[in-house]
């Protein structure tokens, strides 16, 4: 008798077994899926040298280093089998790493530097921009055919010089210096460069948008020169006025003779009399910015006026929003009411508009002379002119903006009560409030506690809800940078890129407060949330 561990095993000229679909049952799917493997290294190694490019073009050597050690991580990573775990560990690490420790690390180094305009860079750039923008034209100096390109974005890029000499030859010029192009395409008929690799040409337009800065900048070349833009297509070589002086570690104006010597701890040159260039470089100012707007008395005025402001701004639209939405869930919580679905549609109305064509409609009906409210009311109010009736404006946006969230949330809540534990408690002899007060409420605040938590964190950095509306006034005569509805990011907005001399160095550490505020004060209020657990047990 054959062994029963032969019985149904296949012959020796029997076909191999396959899956239902007709494929072979082994190796189909491992197939399929280094296909997908290979497809998805393949777009990242594509996605790194798309970051590469520009970081070789700009001399970065770091952060070229980081990109290619990233891409080795990965394929050590997904072509090994003893990294199972970390396969589906490493995308959210890399992701949380990019869009949220860098920019953290990145505005917490900011915070303890000088950058603003006139600090951008080091002090080697700053020679060069001060003796580049000393340039006056020379009377033996060359002509150049001129293109003005960025590296990078057209509108943020660093500018750069694309020019063609009296024979055709193209180079390149920036704050460095001035260097031989290669990969160029030079126009025969105008003898200006149209292309160049690594370079992002610009339109006329986008030239006048930078105007400028286009009038401040010059490429330096040596030995005191420098060549400056004459117009949108020509540039010339001419002589720096102000020149660098290693020994003494001045600069020296000669035709005024004027000399101004370098402070490092400034990050800038200063005369005699402490007038000082406008060009400086960047400095380690350790907690400089940070005592200035907590002790600094015109700093500090404004900060922790506004501070309370914020506060008091987050807490109301996040108790108004709570409240309305709750009644509202409440009402339409009523078993005998009919009608629920259409009430329940015109609640989340607001909620399904786009929010920043409401704050623009809110912000016209609030208008002096042509407004809604003027006009319902018979009256002559400047709504947003005056510092209360604007905050009043403000929240009331907000509140109208966040009920149906809040609204939403309080109704999938009270769905999940059992109504027999307020028919209980109504038999025990409460009332509809006491019922409310003991049994209903705190069951929901276990659920609406975090979203509460959230919607404060939220109001407290909501930025669109103040600029579209009244861009953070009405403002004081005295001080045009604070207004009296700026919230904390508004005011940072303001300093970084609405001011006239842009303090990124300053706004970073205003950003590292609010950072510390808000992280505070949701931990705060977590912990105590503990307390509701109780509740749910």
């Amino acid at each position: 008798m054959a062994s029963d561990s032969n019985v149904g095993a296949p012959g020796p000229g029997a076909p191999a077994r396959t899956s239902p679909s007709g494929g072979r049952s082994s190796g189909s799917g491992s197939l399929w899926g280094q296909l997908v493997k290979i497809s998805l290294l393949g777009l990242f190694t594509a996605l790194a040298l798309w970051a590469v490019l520009p970081l070789y073009v700009d001399g970065n050597w770091w952060g070229m280093a980081v990109v290619v050690a990233v891409l080795v991580l990965v394929y050590l990573v997904y072509l090994s089998k003893r990294t199972v775990p970390l396969k589906y560990l490493l995308p959210g690490v890399l992701l949380l790493v990019a869009f949220q420790i860098l920019p953290v690390l990145y505005t917490m180094s900011t915070s303890v530097t000088n950058f603003s305009d006139g600090h951008r860079g080091d002090k080697d750039q700053a020679i060069a921009a001060i003796e580049a923008y000393s340039v006056t034209r020379a009377e033996q100096g060359r002509e150049f055919g001129l293109t003005v390109a960025t590296v990078g974005d057209p509108d943020l890029g660093e500018l750069v010089f694309l020019l063609t000499d009296t024979e055709g030859t193209p180079y390149v010029g920036d704050i460095e210096g001035l260097r031989p192009l290669d990969d160029a395409t030079v126009d025969p008929g105008s003898g200006r460069v149209t292309e160049a690799f690594g370079y992002t040409v610009l339109t006329p337009a986008q030239v006048n948008a930078r105007s400028r800065e286009l009038e401040e900048f010059a490429v330096p070349v040596g030995d005191g020169s420098g060549i400056r833009a004459n117009s949108l297509s020509t540039a010339y070589e001419g002589r720096a006025t102000r020149v660098y002086d290693a020994d003494c570690d001045c600069v020296t104006d000669t035709e005024t003779g004027v000399v101004y010597t370098a402070d490092d701890e400034r990050g800038a040159f200063y005369d005699e009399d402490g007038q000082r260039l406008p060009q400086g470089w960047q400095v380690n100012v350790g907690f400089d910015n940070f005592a200035r707007f907590l002790f600094n008395p015109t700093f500090a005025s404004s900060f922790f006026s506004i501070l309370v402001w914020n506060i008091a701004f987050a807490v109301s639209i996040t108790f108004l929003v709570f409240v309305v939405g709750l009644a509202i869930a409440l009402t339409l919580h009523t078993p005998r009411l009919r009608g629920k679905v259409v009430y329940r549609v015109l609640v989340v109305l607001p909620y399904a508009m786009s929010s920043l064509a409401m704050y623009l409609l809110w912000r016209d009906m609030f208008n002096t002379d042509f407004g809604l409210f003027n006009q319902l009311l018979g009256t002559n109010v400047d709504w947003l002119g005056d510092a209360w009736t604007a905050r009043f404006a403000v929240i009331l946006a907000n509140v109208w903006l966040g009920y149906p969230y809040m609204f939403l949330v309080a109704t999938g809540a009270l769905q999940a009560i059992p109504r027999e534990l307020t028919q209980a408690a109504r038999i025990d002899g409460a009332g509809a409030w006491q019922a409310f007060r003991h049994v209903t409420l705190p069951m929901l605040m276990v659920a609406m506690t975090p979203i509460l938590i959230a919607t404060f964190a939220f109001n407290f950095n909501n930025f669109n809800a103040v600029w579209l509306i009244t861009k953070g006034g009405p403002f004081p005569p005295n001080d045009p940078s604070a207004g009296a509805t700026d919230l904390l990011i508004t005011y940072t907005y303001r300093m970084a890129f609405s001011q006239a001399t842009a303090e990124y160095g300053y706004a970073a550490a205003l950003s590292v407060m609010i950072f510390v505020i808000v992280s505070v004060m949701s931990v705060i209020s977590l912990s105590r949330s503990k307390a509701l657990q109780e509740v749910d047990r």
